[in-house]
């Protein structure tokens, strides 16, 4: 009896240290090759909670305690480079996005001015790297939301002056010039069929200015188009895979494979959601899943992370916050996932796809800025001028007295 009980003492023990090896191998390479996410919603977090007023005790981002990051979570979860979302919702659409979009992106200017000891931002790819030695979080900008240039490539222009280096082509509305993922849904109806003539020219405009084109919140007609039309490789920040959790959120395989051609990244989301299709319940091996079916279609090279945190309600057990990367990259090398790969999808795959990103650049510097506008008739809402249009194109302003008034005002005149 002695030695079977001592062989199951050896069996219950084993898979403890064997969870911890793995654990300690991730906090290794890790060490060597930092996470970077590519969507982390912090700044939605303090413009609802602080007015984006940092200035403020409450605001202290090392103390912050009820949001799935701050500065001590970074670094315990080995974050070395991050996607800071510049978000503001749909709401905003035809009124204050642009306004909105660049407070949101001030905030995240000031949070690398406020904490030069944790986070230094950057525009480049040499940029990561570099923040990478000195053990700081790269900080980068990503604009989640096409509505926030409200239709203007000058717009587009000035957000990458500012930092910007991708952009989300829609949220959960339609523009303009590109269909949100909702038209895949019964909850909205497709207007352009994917991208629009004008939402073509804004997927160049990125490419010629090194703008990474991000596909997390389009419809798939818009993924199918994008991917036709950028010379650089496409993102997903921030999405999981169709086949396992079929949200239309999610990317499906026809697309991951399309994906793997141009040497694109689908860094995958965390939020309940978009893991196990239920909100209330998901936990750290679903997510597993999610990296080991894009991997299995699309390749290695195509993993990335974009966890979404301080973006979404739910987060997996497991995956509390930004803290628990290195339990998920435990969880891949249990999985039989190669050193290489775990530093690809740390970090490698994005680097490379923003280095060609950079490439692409380099090779239409010689191109013109496209400053042909969107035609005014394109446009929505009332609370615009048209300045610059033809005469014509402002006819539906309202410049003269209306009718109504028209009798009235020639009888005061008469009197």
């Amino acid at each position: 009896m002695k030695p079977m009980l001592g062989s199951y003492l050896l069996l219950s023990i084993f898979p403890f240290c064997s969870a911890e090896l793995y654990r300690a191998a991730a906090e290794r390479i890790m060490n060597e090759t930092p996470l970077i996410d590519g969507h982390n919603d912090l700044p939605w977090q303090l413009l609802k909670k602080f007015n984006n007023r940092l200035s403020v005790a409450p605001a202290n981002l090392t103390l912050l305690s009820d949001t799935h990051t701050n500065i001590p979570k970074l670094r315990s979860g080995h974050v070395g480079g991050q996607f800071w979302a510049a978000y503001v919702p749909c709401d905003t659409q035809n009124k204050d996005a642009v306004k909105r979009t660049l407070e949101q992106i001030d905030v995240i200017h000031r949070m690398c001015d406020k904490y030069p000891e944790a986070f230094v931002c950057v525009t480049n790819s040499t940029g990561i790297e570099d923040a990478f030695r000195e053990k700081k979080v790269a900080s980068l900008i990503g604009v989640e939301g096409g509505h926030s240039m409200d239709s203007s490539l000058g717009t587009l222009r000035m957000f990458y002056q500012l930092g910007v280096r991708y952009m989300t082509l829609s949220h959960s509305c339609n523009t303009p010039w590109v269909d949100n993922w909702l038209v895949d849904t019964d909850q909205e109806q497709p207007v352009h069929n994917g991208l629009s003539q004008f939402g073509k020219r804004v997927v160049r405009e990125m490419n010629r200015l090194g703008m990474l084109v991000d596909l997390a919140h389009v419809s798939v007609q818009t993924m199918a188009n994008a991917l036709e039309v950028s010379k650089a490789p496409v993102i997903f920040s921030h999405s999981s895979a169709y086949e396992l959790c079929r949200s239309r959120r999610n990317v499906p395989d026809d697309i991951l494979r399309r994906v793997n051609e141009m040497g694109g990244l689908v860094m995958v989301n965390f939020y309940n959601m978009y893991v196990s299709c239920n909100k209330e319940a998901a936990n750290l091996s679903q997510v597993a899943d999610h990296l080991d079916h894009v991997k299995k279609v699309a390749g290695s090279a195509a993993v990335g992370f974009g966890g979404d945190y301080d973006g979404v309600p739910t987060v997996p057990q497991g995956l509390e916050d930004v803290s628990k990367y290195p339990d998920l990259i435990a969880e891949l090398l249990r999985r039989k996932w190669t050193e290489t790969e775990v530093k690809a999808a740390l970090a490698l795959n994005l680097l490379r796809v923003f280095q060609k990103v950079e490439e692409v650049r380099d090779s239409l510097s010689q191109e013109p800025p496209d400053d042909e506008p969107i035609a005014y008739e394109e446009l929505e809402g009332q609370c615009r001028t048209s300045y610059g249009y033809p005469a014509r194109a402002s006819a539906s302003t309202p410049s003269l007295v209306p009718a109504a008034l028209i009798s009235p005002l020639l009888y005061s005149l008469l009197l």
